[in-house]
């Protein structure tokens, strides 16, 4: 791998609810490396890097926050890429998004995702659920192995 490991990867095109989570997690101490990507083709570029020979991901997060209602490229389908991926398909991915549609939760599951989680409106209710999931998802869950990449 020729990437730069990072605690989270979080994918989120609301400048407000970025601040929050990112504020969450600082007072928390629960993440010490944080990636920002603001909509779906951003996040992906900084996954799968450079196409071109030599080119590679460019960041191996432990754990990724997404958005589903995302510019560019949905959260849906940067899912569908995650896990797909020989590389990343290990890592763990939740979806933090403030839809409540049905759809949304079933084919999230139906694609692999680890967690479907609904943004609190209240803030203190949403700071508690962003340092549940770093605590969780950083700290007591036993990840597996990183994938090897074929070839």
């Amino acid at each position: 791998m020729n990437g730069q490991m990072v605690d989270i990867l979080l994918v989120e095109d609301n400048p407000k609810d970025e601040e929050l989570t990112l504020r969450a997690l600082r007072k928390n101490n629960v993440a010490n490396e944080v990636q920002v990507a603001r909509d779906g083709a951003e996040a992906l570029e900084l996954l799968f890097g450079d196409a071109s020979p030599g080119g590679g991901a460019a960041f191996f997060p432990k754990l990724i926050l997404l958005d589903l209602k995302l510019p560019k490229v949905g959260g849906l389908e940067v899912l569908k890429r995650i896990r797909g991926d020989a590389r990343l398909g290990n890592v763990p991915v939740v979806v933090l998004t403030s839809s409540r549609e049905e759809s949304d939760l079933a084919e999230s599951y139906h694609l692999g995702v680890n967690s479907y989680v609904v943004k609190p409106v209240d803030f203190s209710k949403f700071t508690d659920a962003v340092r549940q999931l770093g605590l969780y998802w950083l700290l007591l869950n036993q990840a597996p192995p990183p994938r090897k990449a074929d070839g």
